[in-house]
């Protein structure tokens, strides 16, 4: 009977018992390859929306175009510097509510809404 690691096993491997002795070796990768981890840190740092925020929205008929995200998304980071946590953003006529650890807007609000309303809960500001 066969033996491997001192284990008498029941069956001849298709290959020999030899290659069952050897290390495995690691699945190759290519020059192509990126690492998960950096890809996953990428999503992380990407600005997202609440689902919440992404009925506002919808329902204020309100949308991004590029320039306006960039600066959304300088804004954060500047906050993010000065260790804001949830933070009010007002970018022309529109105010975010931000959570700045996540990178997730959390609400928002058109300047419709903004006139009688109340922010609570937040501990910076900050002007796109």
């Amino acid at each position: 009977m066969p033996e491997i690691n001192g284990i008498n096993v029941p069956f001849i491997p298709a290959r020999g018992v030899e290659e069952l002795n050897q290390t495995p070796q690691r699945a190759r990768t290519t020059g192509n390859a990126v690492d998960f981890k950096d890809v996953f840190s990428e999503e992380l740092n990407k600005l997202k929306f609440s689902g919440h925020a992404q009925t506002r929205m919808v329902s204020r008929d309100i949308s991004l175009d590029e320039d306006q995200m960039q600066r959304l998304e300088q804004t954060i980071d500047k906050i993010e510097e000065k260790q804001g946590n949830n933070s009010l953003i007002i970018m022309d006529d529109t105010a975010f509510i931000v959570n700045i650890p996540n990178r997730t807007v959390i609400t928002l609000f058109g300047k419709e809404q903004i006139q009688d309303n109340v922010i609570t809960n937040i501990d910076s500001a900050g002007f796109a």
